[in-house]
């Protein structure tokens, strides 16, 4: 599971970079919200399976609430997930 999560963190970090660029997109004159789309669906999916994989290890890998609530900020921030995969997860692994 905790591979699991690693892979979910990087496709969700990924996913993330993917529709702020994709919104930055739309708003330009020659832009469309076609993309915006087509990545809002995955990424959303990916957001969900990543807070409820990090609530399913928290009791396994004993994360005190600091580094718990930094783990769940991670999905919020830009580059928030691979902050998060090398200071937390990596060492981990």
């Amino acid at each position: 599971m905790f591979n699991t999560f690693r892979i979910i963190a990087f496709l969700e970090g990924v996913s993330y970079l993917l529709l702020m660029g994709a919104a930055i997109y739309k708003r330009m004159p020659s832009g469309n919200d076609e993309f915006v789309k087509l990545l809002g669906m995955p990424h959303g999916l990916l957001f969900v399976a990543y807070i409820a994989i990090a609530i399913f290890l928290r009791s396994t890998y004993k994360w005190n609430n600091k580094s718990f609530i930094i783990i769940l900020l991670g999905s919020l921030i830009p580059f928030g997930t691979f902050y998060v995969d090398k200071k937390y997860l990596k060492p981990l692994a």
